[in-house]
């Protein structure tokens, strides 16, 4: 059985990963528009404006999904690899995804064992 405190930090990490994974995509998709609309002459000031607020708040929540993923690797004690590792997680598109599967089905069997 997971301890609370550590159930509660993988919860928080579970819920940024998401979140941030789902920020990073529509940043990727939002500047790839961006910018190829640029090269294509296009240039509409609200996209831009919209663009600007996608980056921005990815951002904030990258802040805190850091966060979360600091708490949950002292929780548990990590090499700093895995730290880093889960934090690339908010910068490669798609990988938060990927390690808060990886994290999430190795807690339980780490505790227990």
């Amino acid at each position: 059985m997971t301890p609370a405190p550590v159930q509660g930090a993988l919860k928080r990490y579970r819920v940024m990963a998401f979140v941030t994974g789902s920020f990073l995509l529509l940043l990727t998709a939002v500047t790839l528009v961006k910018y190829i609309g640029e090269a294509a002459g296009w240039h509409a000031d609200a996209f831009w404006a919209f663009a600007t607020m996608v980056g921005i708040t990815h951002g904030w929540i990258f802040m805190v999904y850091v966060l979360a993923c600091a708490d949950l690797w002292r929780r548990m004690k990590w090499h700093t690899g895995r730290l880093l590792t889960m934090v690339l997680g908010g910068v490669v598109p798609a990988m938060s995804f990927v390690m808060e599967r990886r994290v999430s089905r190795e807690i339980p069997a780490s505790v227990d064992a």
